[in-house]
């Protein structure tokens, strides 16, 4: 377990070191990123629906590593807690942003 932040919704969502991994060889670039991942959990700009339950934090950063960008972090709750499922960077959210705002800062 790398670390848990409260979501939105008040639940504990953890991102272990077995997701960290996926995200890190899927998105090299996101290696020391961690701490926008669980801030873009903890505090987003916008919560959208994902593709079956799951829910999207999309949070906009002027600055990261690479560059102005927004990053993604899809995740699940489930009772009382939940889990990262991946975590990306784009420059475009309004793709993502179709599938339909839940919750807008």
């Amino acid at each position: 377990m790398l670390g848990t932040v409260i979501s939105k919704n008040g639940k504990v969502i953890r991102l272990t070191a077995e997701r960290w991994s996926h995200i890190v060889e899927s998105h090299d670039y996101m290696a020391g990123n961690q701490d926008l991942v669980f801030e873009t959990l903890e505090n987003p700009d916008i919560i959208v629906s994902g593709e079956k339950t799951e829910l999207v934090a999309i949070k906009y950063y002027e600055k990261t590593s690479i560059s102005e960008k927004h990053i993604i972090v899809i995740y699940k709750e489930q009772g009382n807690g939940g889990f990262v499922i991946t975590a990306f960077m784009t420059s475009k959210p309004e793709k993502i942003m179709r599938k339909g705002v839940i919750w807008k800062k």
